[in-house]
């Protein structure tokens, strides 16, 4: 989050960030949200009384809100460790994008870089990609590979892993923004 928003800020990617909303009160991107100048919005899921359904329908109503519509909107998660209800997916379809820190299609879920080390792979890295109604199954805008050295650990592998989320992640938002992406089925063309 903090990547992109840095990279609106220096005119990098011609968009203009309208909210930062948390589903955790402490979470370390809304102090930086609020040192950039950007509208912050809490909207707790620990003790939320209802469904994933009706949780998202507060989300989406709080995006409204701030001008963030299906039709001139795009939401990303950063670090937004829930599922999106259907409902939510279908109405911003190709609006939602999430990175993950993986070459997706392998290792998704939680503890990809565990799975990764696990599995003895020679090579991991990230995905950005949009979010449908699977599980890290949305049609992939851009990846970034990082080799695995013998001696990694779950934290180096993160580590490095971050360092090219960082990068990826403003790139895809910034072609995003520059209407440079276009989906036919499952694949996304970059013009």
């Amino acid at each position: 989050m903090e990547s992109i928003l840095k990279s609106i800020k220096t005119k990098k990617i011609p968009i203009n960030p309208a909210v930062v909303i948390s589903n955790k009160p402490d979470a370390k991107g809304l102090a930086i949200a609020r040192k950039m100048g950007i509208d912050v919005e809490i909207i707790e899921s620990k003790n939320f009384k209802g469904s994933r359904t009706d949780y998202d329908k507060k989300i989406m109503k709080a995006l409204s809100s701030y001008g963030v519509t299906p039709r001139n909107g795009l939401v990303c998660l950063a670090g937004f460790m829930r599922i999106i209800s259907p409902g939510f997916v279908k109405k911003y379809k190709n609006k939602i994008i999430n990175i993950h820190p993986a070459l997706l299609p392998s290792f998704p879920g939680l503890n990809s870089q565990k799975q990764a080390l696990d599995y003895g792979a020679k090579y991991t890295g990230c995905t950005v990609h949009f979010v449908d109604a699977g599980m890290d199954t949305g049609p992939v805008i851009i990846q970034s590979v990082v080799e695995i050295k013998e001696k990694d650990t779950e934290k180096s592998l993160s580590k490095k892993i971050l360092k090219e989320e960082h990068k990826i992640y403003s790139e895809a938002v910034n072609l995003i923004a520059r209407k440079k992406i276009r989906i036919v089925g499952r694949k996304t063309h970059i013009s």
